[in-house]
């Protein structure tokens, strides 16, 4: 039966005629037989209640009560009114609508063959406008799909808010996993817990940065300085791309229809390569050039170096330039990817019950401030709460931030080198002229009887004359290749300072011991600043670490055993995350489809092929114990040995085996 065949249920009520609107047949039963089926089912509720009334009435009311005849049949009539007429016509009912979604299932497949020799604009307007039984219900369908989609995002803020604090009481500990979940865990730049400074013991601080390149931006994001000129560009450019996806798509289906392999990855993108002359070139100064067969030399001109604002002066709204900034403007695609994000962020916060206080739009600066209180002591803040600053970043941004990272970490060295210089100088002031206080008195005393009795003799130089590449602070450092010098993480340079910092410490608690005389207090107080300073910019995002594009940057506070910011942030940024960020796509992955040459008809995915069903387990396993023996045999016996009908030919394929084909395609597989 085809989908023609089906009869159109909604025009049509009919109590009899098979899938009619209120029928008690439906063409969805097939050969079930309707009635019995239902006598079977009534008889069976009489006799349920004919037995609850025996086992509850007494003997003498059973006595003048007609039990096996009128009270039965009447029961059974009321049965088979109600329940049959009722319960029977919904499930009919039900059918045929899914009969009907069944064919116009059908009809769209149809329509998807007749598009490709008929223009997909034309068959979606004439879809539209509908036939007999179609009528445009697509305002409608908008609303009751934002019904359904504000449901179902409520619903699944409450699965996460679930989801997290189960995971969280399973691990019963609190870590990076708690916020972002494994398919966004590739744009986390940094994360770390630590104990609060003034509340070690029961608040704990969190520093979480998340980065979204510019290519996962579902709305792109722009400068505001950025030029009228590069928009127009960035839009041709686009255009460009997706003429050329176009023309491979036509490319691979015509490959397909003509029975030919498809095109690789490699292929394709040579194939994209190719086509890039068809639609631009570099030939700036010809007007005649592919590149300004879109938009003529003479309207880019007009706008070269036109920015955001026009001074009023120079205003005048007949230009041509005034104009197509206008039409650019209009479409809002200077600020509309920024302002999502900015609106997407603050809305997640409402909804999510995570209030704040204090926010400052940077809108020219593309920077977005937001705390959950205006004050920023943290000595007079509770131990819950949160600091969000989302800022775009180009290039050229990053260069420049890079280079202030450099200058900060060099300034850095300095002043830890200074302190250090001036506490080795002290120690040895606090040395004693006679005696020997460290190994360096005691090999400074030795290296004269050193020289002569041992080093003369054997002819090595002393270790005074040896240069000393190890400063017994960190390990010697490998040179720096290009990778190092372009990307510097600055590890080395950190962890000497901090160990530099550690023994400074230790330093000045072995000379002094009890003492606290000035010299001490002086020096402590100055490592106590540069460790305090040196912690919060060890606590800053390294910028040769981010790409261009949207960061996230997060400060959090919350009580250990309470984590009530942690929780909600955590949804938080996911959701955040799915509504801005496209996300990460293996282009391998994402292009991969089993190819159209292994779909095949004679596939069937069973070891055993071409048995009646009665004799399929005996045979299976006397053929798995072939099989086993088979893989366990060497090479030379599996090639001696034929291979029975339903098992697999384990052995390497020659070209002379013309019996192989036939045995491989009687087998069921297909190499793939």
């Amino acid at each position: 039966m085809g989908a023609i065949d089906l009869p159109k249920s909604p025009n049509v009520f009919h109590p009899e005629k098979p899938s009619a609107v209120g029928s008690r047949n439906s063409l969805a039963q097939e050969f079930r037989d309707q009635q019995a089926e239902v006598d079977l089912l009534l008889s069976e509720e009489v006799d349920k209640v004919m037995n609850h009334i025996q086992s509850k009435l007494p003997k003498e009311v059973l006595t003048r009560i007609d039990i096996m005849g009128g009270l039965k049949e009447k029961m059974y009539n009321y049965f088979n009114q109600n329940y049959q007429n009722m319960f029977n016509r919904y499930i009919v009912t039900t059918e045929d609508e899914m009969v009907k979604k069944v064919r116009n299932f059908i009809d769209k497949e149809e329509m998807k063959s007749l598009s490709r020799y008929t223009p997909k604009e034309i068959a979606a307007l004439l879809d539209q406008i509908g036939g007999i039984d179609k009528f445009n219900t697509g305002e409608i369908e908008k609303s009751v799909v934002n019904m359904y989609g504000h449901l179902q995002g409520h619903i699944q803020r409450g699965v996460n808010d679930l989801e997290n604090l189960t995971n969280s009481i399973l691990r019963q500990k609190t870590d990076v996993g708690a916020f972002i979940r494994g398919e966004n865990a590739y744009s986390i730049v940094k994360c770390g817990f630590k104990d609060n400074v003034m509340k070690p013991k029961t608040v704990t601080d969190v520093k979480l940065s998340v980065n979204i390149l510019d290519s996962e931006l579902i709305s792109p994001i722009f400068h505001y300085q950025v030029t009228v000129e590069y928009l127009i560009k960035d839009l041709l450019s686009k255009h460009i791309i997706d003429s050329i996806d176009k023309e491979i798509e036509n490319m691979k289906d015509q490959l397909i229809d003509e029975g030919k392999e498809e095109l690789s990855d490699s292929e394709i993108i040579f194939q994209k390569m190719k086509r890039v002359e068809r639609y631009t070139d570099d030939e700036i100064d010809d007007p005649k050039s592919k590149r300004y067969s879109l938009i003529g030399k003479h309207l880019m001109q007009r706008i070269e170096g036109l920015r955001a604002e026009i001074h009023p002066d120079e205003f005048d709204p007949l230009n041509i330039r005034e104009n197509l900034k206008k039409i650019i403007d209009l479409e809002n695609i200077r600020n509309r990817g920024f302002n999502t994000a900015v609106n997407s962020i603050t809305s997640i916060l409402d909804t999510s019950k995570m209030g704040y206080q204090y926010v400052e739009n940077l809108k020219n600066a593309r920077e977005l401030v937001l705390r959950e209180y205006e004050d920023t002591d943290t000595a007079h803040l509770p131990d819950e709460r949160f600091k969000i600053k989302m800022k775009y970043y180009d290039n050229a941004q990053l260069i420049n931030e890079r280079k202030a990272f450099d200058v900060q970490i060099k300034s850095f060295e300095v002043e830890v080198q200074h302190l250090w210089d001036v506490l080795e100088m002290v120690y040895l002031e606090s040395k004693s002229w006679f005696g020997i206080t460290d190994f360096g008195d005691l090999a400074h005393q030795k290296r004269n009887k050193i020289r002569k009795k041992i080093k003369s003799k054997t002819g090595d130089p002393v270790y005074e004359d040896i240069d000393k590449m190890w400063d017994e602070i960190n390990y010697v450092r490998p040179a720096d290749t290009d990778v190092e010098r372009m990307n510097r993480t600055y590890i080395f340079e950190k962890d000497t300072i901090k160990k530099k910092l550690i023994i400074m410490k230790q330093r000045l608690i072995e000379m002094y011991e009890y003492r606290y005389p000035k010299k001490r207090r002086v020096m402590e107080e100055r490592l106590s600043q540069l460790e305090q300073d040196f912690q919060g910019f060890d606590y800053l995002i390294n910028p040769y670490h981010v790409q261009p594009g949207l960061l996230l940057d997060v400060d959090i506070t919350s009580i250990k055993k309470k984590k009530a910011t942690l929780d909600g942030m955590a949804n938080v940024l996911n959701e955040f995350l799915h509504g801005v960020s496209k996300g990460f796509q293996d282009a391998a992955f994402a292009s991969f489809s089993r190819r159209r040459s292994t779909v095949r008809d004679d596939i069937a995915q069973s070891f055993v092929t071409g048995m009646p069903e009665e004799s399929i387990s005996s045979e299976t396993n006397g053929a798995g114990g072939d099989y086993l023996d088979m893989l366990n045999a060497p090479v030379e016996q599996v090639k001696s040995t034929p291979s029975k009908k339903g098992l697999v030919d384990a052995g390497p394929k020659t070209k002379k085996s013309s019996t192989k084909k036939s045995r491989r395609k009687s087998s069921g597989l297909t190499e793939i």
